[in-house]
């Protein structure tokens, strides 16, 4: 459907008159001086012919005479009132001379002539908007949207981009330039990979048309991806405005204040749908993660119990449950997962995601129950149908940790001592999920000197964009792209670090800690740029680091897990990494192994603060007692005083642990070994 009407049939004329006519209007938007004297020639041999005025009033708003153009286009539209193309061109020249009313007017009634016609929708909006009132703007946005939803070349788009012909969507939006068109492009190019470009075309779709709500939807969801968190919440604030009032603006607003820490805030929209709505079970689930990482551990069961009883064959909640480690499922749970297992379809690609949490769930309700053999089956399939669903090239791995274990040598980093940022304010705290870390971090997140924040993945994200001009081309190698880093491009990747962590900071402390623990491939990085953070590897058994981050479902990331040869790989690469790094940068690295920290808490926490340059404090011995919210799988561990029962869990299991054994090779007798 075309943007604007056209002028063609306003009248019939004999033919020499319809070629001058032709004339004129194909000189309209590249001679609309030519075009006006063209239009003026017809309208001296016939006066007041209609066409002849749409062309010329044309002609004059091109020329920058829009009073001018007004005025002929009103009298013109006094005597054809039924003229889509007249009225188009009326609301057009109101519009540039300043009769924002005039235009409203004009395109009210445009609308209820055509009301199929998106464009049409989309000026009254903007003409709203001037004027003041928003409300309507933003429905008449919304309108547009609905009309072009009948668009059959976008229809087309769409199809031809939902079956993966890019290249054809892309082509069949060639010289479209209204917003469902440009929002479109914008998810054609992500769906490319090209973050940048999709981000500008879909935030260009909004700022035409600031009431197209999934416009801005996507654009919240993109902007999420990319961590620019501020941002997504400006606009979710704004989706919010709707006067849609759509629960699910409150649900995508909730989901960034959870990625800003604010589980408050989160909580309060959850409780609030609730309250007028109790049957939603995702709302439900979504709260009891809020709760639980705030600590309110009965509360966070009460709502994944509302959750499982509105939809016992969801399996999040159920996995949320048994997640949290301090909570046992009994015989009445095993029986009610099992039959929600067996309604479901193990090849219906919509219920692969209950399938397998609830096969971790029984897994971990078979384990505490001293049923190993049957926990160990549960978990062996939960990790088989999760493995089948991601992307982790072992080998593809291996080669990215060997080139940064190749580059940064101690004769590499030692001619690079100059540079980056000297600010100490990070401590990275690395390794593998399950290893310790939640416990180091709450530890230190207990000193008064010391703020926690959570996984975060600035670190991951700069070092991943370094790497992209490798793969670009850009580079031949990995080691050719840090070598060309300049002390300032160090500087500045550092700056960058920490602008973009500062959302994550809120106590003032001098120091933060970024618990990732997949930075450990970044260390040479990090020590480039930001040679004064500190720098802790919490270790754990690999056995028993392993064998947990097995049977742990982590809702996003960390693909290696879901394989018991993937894993052991894993651990090795990290081990062997980690060795070279000591021999880098000797005592840059502090390790905690976590059988040290249980059997001797005080005196490893005193080397620790040692090694940080942190006075000792009661404080961080008592670290059970600090509210800190906390995100990961140990969130409840990490709130009661330090116990030993899940240190040899594994050996429950030993008889099936073969393949982790193999693959972790000689990191079983080197891992623990000393800086």
């Amino acid at each position: 459907m075309d943007v604007a009407p056209r002028a063609a049939g306003l009248a019939t004329r004999p033919l020499p008159l319809d070629r001058a006519l032709a004339s004129a209007a194909r000189r309209l938007d590249t001679d609309p001086a030519g075009a006006l004297e063209e239009a003026e020639a017809i309208l001296r041999q016939a006066r007041g012919l209609p066409p002849a005025e749409l062309i010329a009033g044309q002609a004059l708003r091109r020329l920058g005479q829009p009073q001018v153009a007004l005025a002929r286009l009103a009298t013109l539209a006094r005597r054809q009132p039924r003229v889509p193309a007249i009225l188009w061109e009326l609301a057009q020249a109101a519009s540039e001379a300043g009769d924002t009313g005039g235009a409203i007017a004009t395109l009210e009634e445009l609308a209820r002539q055509q009301p199929g016609v998106a464009g049409g929708w989309f000026l009254l909006a903007a003409q709203l908007r001037k004027a003041g009132r928003d409300e309507q703007a933003w429905r008449a946005d919304l309108s547009g949207v609905h009309a072009a939803s009948r668009d059959p070349t976008l229809l087309e788009a769409a199809m031809a981009m939902n079956e993966g012909r890019l290249d054809d969507a892309e082509a069949r939006l060639a010289g479209r330039d209204d917003p469902p068109a440009i929002r479109l492009g914008g998810e054609i190019q992500w769906r490319r990979g090209d973050m940048n470009q999709a981000l500008a075309l879909v935030e260009r779709a909004v700022t035409l048309a600031p009431g197209f709500d999934l416009a801005r939807d996507f654009l919240i969801r993109l902007l999420l991806q990319n961590n620019r968190l501020p941002e997504a919440l400006a606009h979710a604030d704004i989706l919010t405005q709707s006067p849609l009032r759509h629960p699910g603006y409150d649900l995508i607003k909730a989901s960034v204040l959870v990625r800003l820490g604010d589980q408050e805030g989160a909580c309060a929209l959850y409780e609030r749908l609730l309250a007028q709505k109790p049957d939603q079970p995702q709302v439900w689930q979504n709260l009891g993660h809020a709760l639980k990482t705030l600590g309110r551990q009965a509360d966070a069961i009460h709502a994944y119990r509302q959750a499982v009883t509105h939809q016992p064959t969801m399996g999040e909640p159920w996995w949320s449950l048994a997640n949290l480690k301090t909570v046992t499922l009994g015989a009445d749970d095993i029986a009610t997962m099992e039959s929600a297992l067996a309604t479901l379809e193990p090849d219906a690609a919509s219920q692969r995601e209950d399938i397998f949490h609830l096969h971790f769930s029984l897994g971990k309700a078979h384990e505490d129950a001293k049923a190993h053999a049957a926990a160990f089956a549960h978990y062996d399939r939960g990790n088989r149908l999760r493995r089948a669903m991601i992307l982790h090239d072992a080998d593809a791995f291996a080669a990215e940790v060997q080139a940064a274990t190749s580059t940064f040598t101690a004769p590499f980093l030692a001619e690079r001592s100059a540079g980056g940022c000297p600010a100490a304010d990070p401590i990275f705290i690395v390794g593998l999920p399950r290893a310790g870390s939640t416990l180091v971090e709450q530890i230190l997140a207990s000193h008064s000197q010391v703020e926690g924040t959570m996984e975060l993945p600035e670190m991951m994200i700069i070092a991943s964009r370094l790497q992209s001009r490798v793969d670009e081309g850009e580079f031949p190698d990995f080691r050719a792209m840090v070598a060309a880093l300049s002390p300032a491009d160090r500087l500045r990747l550092g700056e960058e670090y920490l602008d973009r962590t500062r959302i994550h900071r809120h106590s003032g402390t001098p120091h933060f800690i970024d618990k990732m623990p997949n930075n450990w491939q970044h260390v040479g990085l990090i020590h480039l740029i930001l040679p004064n953070a500190r720098i802790i590897d919490a270790r754990r058994h690999p056995m028993g680091c392993c064998f947990s981050g097995w049977k742990q479902h982590f809702a996003r990331g960390q693909a290696f897990t879901y394989d018991l040869t993937d894993i052991g790989l894993y651990y090795r690469a990290y081990v062997d990494h980690m060795a070279a790094i000591d021999a880098a940068l000797p005592g840059r690295v502090h390790r905690v192994l976590y059988e040290r920290m249980v059997a001797d808490t005080p005196g490893e926490v005193a080397r620790l603060l040692d090694h940080l340059r942190l006075p000792f404090e009661e404080e961080c011995l008592a670290f059970w007692r600090n509210n800190r919210a906390v995100r990961t799988a140990s969130s409840e561990q990490v709130r009661q005083p330090i116990f030993t029962d899940g240190i040899d869990q594994w050996r429950n299991f030993a008889p099936w642990l073969g393949p982790l054994e193999e693959a972790l090779g000689p990191a079983l007798a080197t891992w623990s070994d000393a800086p």
